[in-house]
């Protein structure tokens, strides 16, 4: 049986965060990828990449599986009726609904974290609990049909979950075998607790100004109403 995956892809959206789950994706058989966006013109993901979006919100097919990849045009998503109503429509009919990264605050804004466990990138993990989740720090979280990787490079190990989640732990593995996914990074500094204090601190500063917009959207986000019906 054929399985649809459906991505949405956004401009400044992470590369990593829709290329690894697509990967995984891409090689398991029977399985028809597309990529949503308001249009098919070409956008341009934060690290400059170009992509081409498959189909329009409401032109593609309701998808089995659901994934929101994350990067810094999440933010302007956060309040974007739009988007949400489809996140909203795409997830009722889904067996799964999934994110990578930040990808997660957008399902928080979509309603559909409330009471739920869930994970996203260290940097924003705190973040969760304003959309009622319940922030667990885990590589990748499954909470029912709601499956949340970490930041960036979970996105792999998301995507093996997934596949394992959809035709087994055999067809993982297999997957796994194929693209040699056996990570061994040369430094420990990938987690915020490894990493060295200096390590730490620079990377905290750079990414103070996304902390702090990203604060200031979920902020206008509480403020809208609950209710996203009159969009769809």
């Amino acid at each position: 049986m054929t399985i649809t995956v459906g991505f949405l892809v956004f401009p400044d959206m992470q590369l990593l965060d829709l290329a690894g789950p697509y990967e995984i994706f891409s090689a398991l058989p029977d399985c028809d990828i597309h990529l949503f966006w308001k249009t098919r013109e070409p956008l341009a993901c934060s690290a400059g990449m170009l992509f081409q979006p498959t189909t329009t919100l409401d032109d593609g097919p309701l998808v089995d599986v659901l994934c929101i990849p994350g990067g810094v045009g999440i933010n302007p998503l956060l309040l974007d009726k739009e988007v949400q109503a489809w996140v909203q429509r795409q997830a009722s009919a889904a067996r799964f609904v999934s994110s990578v990264c930040t990808g997660a605050l957008l399902l928080g804004a979509a309603g559909l974290l409330a009471g739920q466990r869930a994970t996203t990138h260290w940097r924003y993990h705190d973040l969760l609990a304003e959309f009622g989740a319940i922030p667990v720090r885990q590589r990748v979280v499954r909470d029912g049909n709601l499956i949340t990787g970490g930041g960036v490079t979970a996105g792999m190990d998301f995507g093996l979950v997934l596949v394992a989640a959809l035709r087994g732990q055999a067809a993982a593995e297999e997957i796994q075998l194929a693209l040699e996914y056996a990570p061994e990074p040369p430094f420990q500094a990938g987690r915020p607790e490894d990493a060295p204090k200096d390590t730490l601190e620079v990377v905290r500063r750079r990414t103070e100004t996304l902390r702090a917009e990203r604060e200031r959207m979920i902020g206008a986000w509480r403020k809208l109403p609950l209710n996203l019906s009159d969009v769809r």
